[in-house]
C-alpha cells in the first residue's frame, strides 16, 4: 500500500466515515422523532429513566454521526460513539438465547472496531478537521 497517496487515503477514510456514520444519524434521528416509543423500549429492558435515557441516546448517535460525517472532532467522536456501541451492546445484545442477539452483538463489536480505528487515523482530509492541512 506505499503506492496509496494522501489524497487516496483521505477518499477511502471519507467513504468509511460516510458507511460509518449513516447508521448513527438514522438511528439516532429514528430515536428522537420516535421517542415516546423509544422510551417505552428503554422501559421495557429496564433502563433508568426511559425518556431521558432515550433522548440522550438519541442525541449521541445523531450528533456523533453527523460529527463523524462531517469530519468535525472526528476522533473525539469516533471515541464516544464507539464507547457507546460498546455499552449499547452489553445492556441489549448479551442474552445469546434470544433470537438475533449474538449476531448483533458481533456487527455491534466490528462497528466500534471500524469507529476504534477512525480514532486512530483521524478524518483525512475529506473534512473539517483536515481543513487547512497540507
Amino acid at each position: 500500500m506505499s503506492n496509496v497517496s494522501a489524497s487516496q487515503n483521505s477518499a477511502v477514510i471519507l467513504i468509511a466515515r460516510i458507511f460509518l456514520s449513516i447508521l448513527f444519524i438514522l438511528a439516532g434521528w429514528a430515536k428522537l422523532t420516535g421517542l415516546e416509543g423509544t422510551a417505552q423500549y428503554f422501559g421495557a429492558i429496564g433502563l433508568p429513566v426511559p425518556t431521558v435515557t432515550a433522548v440522550l441516546v438519541g442525541l449521541v448517535e445523531f450528533v456523533g454521526g453527523l460529527a463523524i460525517l462531517v469530519g468535525f472532532k472526528t476522533r473525539i467522536a469516533a471515541v464516544i460513539v464507539a464507547l457507546f456501541t460498546i455499552g449499547a451492546t452489553l445492556v441489549a445484545h448479551m442474552d445469546f438465547a434470544e433470537g438475533m442477539n449474538a449476531m448483533m452483538a458481533q456487527k455491534n463489536l466490528a462497528i466500534a472496531g471500524g469507529l476504534l480505528l477512525l480514532a486512530i487515523t483521524g478524518a483525512g482530509a475529506f473534512s473539517v478537521d483536515g481543513r487547512g492541512r497540507s
